[in-house]
């Protein structure tokens, strides 16, 4: 695999802080765009402070989803009836206390103390849900209102009713999304918080689904990178013949996927119910860990270096490790790779290099920036969003996710903004892509969200008596107009 060439431009953008809509700003008022009030998200400390740069705490265990559904139950049947304000209910305040504000796990023996958190109730990020039902509560001298948004839609804005100190406020909200939301007392923000994800059905254990097999963790050592060790795990779906060779889907940092069920991710359950409902094809999905060598971490030398290492040693390494137990395919269009950050940008600079080997993407919050540079790419992973425009267009099929309040590096760039420069791009030349776009921080929430919608995307019309495939725009994508900035933040 030879190096390609780079262009010796500088394509990191510092533009102001923003909120995107993929629309003409017509009729904009100034105090907020498509879906937004004006007063609420966007406006104030963002990108600096609470509400918008705070993640809500999703556990994502047994434990916690039971306590989450338990509570939701509680403050549905103690719903007040309209016109009413409070209600005296000791139980359920210390339910939500429990269930929204828990204590933090006492320290490993040996450990050094933790910070004590910030009361969650007391700054307003307290909230959980769990199959589009939601609380949110909070502590305030005076009734307090919310807004929620996901940027595509924002709700109105709705009064809390009381149970003894606290403020509570009770909803259903769309799935396959995550959500910021804002409390406000007399027109002025008093807390908040944001990645609050909103998962599908999909995304939750269904009675008579057969669970797939996870195998790992094996150890692979490599050659293209000397010395490197590193951990990978293969789950095989349980509808699998054991001989018809299977499409591949490669997932970095996967040793976050591989934990007890449910997690944070939902991964495994999505996968089960996706491959039962024939959503996705039959696959194995292989989770590949960061490599070390010598005591140093290699992540990102693996996934921000825009070079051909981290496919060879895909290719050459890990897929003859899985292939010892599990016959898969070898054509680029039965496979995907996945990841989230830097593992974004390792996913498309893989397809993107090499459509032969991975013609399926998907970028959670990618890291489309300079982490990783050298003489000829004095940009590193920034260089793409141009050189998708310059470069003839490459038969892979995108997903490329993102949260308006994503990370800025003084150094590196904005990601938000080398995002939308890269969902243009792909759009003016013709790629098949989906910008999925919500508010959240350099968080994997959205991306969890609506992973059985970016899945099915992903693998929608896969044939399995093909080896390859055009992949071309959809017509109501190319309908659509380019992706515009409209300032939130400032007056």
């Amino acid at each position: 695999m030879r190096l390609n060439r780079f262009l010796p431009i500088a394509t990191i953008l510092a533009f102001t802080a923003a909120i995107l809509i993929a629309q003409p700003p017509a009729g904009f008022s100034g105090r907020g765009g498509r879906g937004f009030s004006g007063r609420g998200f966007g406006r104030g400390p963002n990108f600096s402070g609470p509400p918008e740069t705070i993640s809500v705490a999703y556990p994502g265990t047994v434990d916690s989803t039971q306590s989450v559904e338990k509570l939701v139950a509680a403050v549905k049947a103690a719903k007040l009836k309209p016109g009413k304000k409070s209600a005296s209910n000791s139980a359920l305040e210390a339910e939500i206390r429990a269930t929204l504000n828990p204590p933090p796990p006492p320290p490993a023996p040996g450990a050094f103390p933790r910070p004590t958190p910030p009361d969650r109730l007391k700054t307003g990020a307290a909230a959980a849900g769990e199959h589009g039902e939601f609380v949110f509560a909070i502590e305030a001298d005076k009734q307090p209102e919310i807004e929620i948004t996901n940027i595509k839609t924002t709700l109105p804005p709705a009064k809390a009713w009381q149970v003894g100190k606290l403020w509570v406020y009770e909803t259903s909200l769309k799935t396959s999304s995550a959500y910021a939301f804002t409390w406000f007392v007399d027109g002025k923000p008093v807390g908040g918080a944001n990645d609050l994800p909103a998962f599908t059905e999909d995304a939750y254990p269904k009675p008579g689904v057969p669970q797939g097999k996870l195998t790992g963790p094996i150890e692979v050592t490599s050659k293209v990178y000397p010395n490197m060790k590193s951990n990978i795990w293969y789950y095989v779906p349980a509808q699998w013949d054991g001989s018809t060779p299977l499409p591949v889907q490669i997932w970095g940092d996967g040793q976050f996927y591989t934990i007890a069920r449910p997690s944070a991710y939902r991964l495994l359950d999505t996968l089960d119910n996706l491959t039962a409902q024939k959503k996705i094809p039959l696959m194995v999905n292989v989770f590949i860990q960061p490599g070390s060598a010598d005591g140093r971490n290699l992540r990102s030398i693996e996934y921000d270096t825009v070079d051909d290492r981290y496919t060879d040693f895909t290719v050459n390494e890990v897929l003859p490790e899985v292939e010892k137990a599990v016959k898969l395919r070898h054509d680029g269009y039965s496979r995907a790779m996945v990841g989230e950050s830097s593992g974004g940008i390792c996913s498309f600079n893989a397809a993107y290099r090499h459509p032969d080997q991975f013609a399926r993407v998907l970028s959670w919050i990618g890291s489309f920036a300079a982490l990783q540079v050298s003489p000829d790419n004095p940009t590193g992973g920034g260089v793409y969003p141009i050189l998708v425009r310059r470069e003839p267009k490459k038969n892979i099929r995108v997903w490329l996710q993102d949260g308006a309040h994503d990370q800025e590096n003084v150094r590196a760039g904005s990601w938000i903004m080398q995002n939308i420069q890269l969902a243009n791009s792909l759009k003016t030349k013709g790629y098949d892509y989906h910008f999925s776009l919500g508010p959240g921080t350099h968080s994997q929430r959205q991306g969890s969200a609506e992973l059985p919608a970016s899945l099915e995307w992903l693998w929608r019309d896969y044939d399995p008596a093909k080896t390859t495939q055009d992949f071309v725009q959809e017509p109501a994508e190319t309908a659509k107009p380019l992706w515009r900035i409209v300032t939130m933040n400032r007056e």
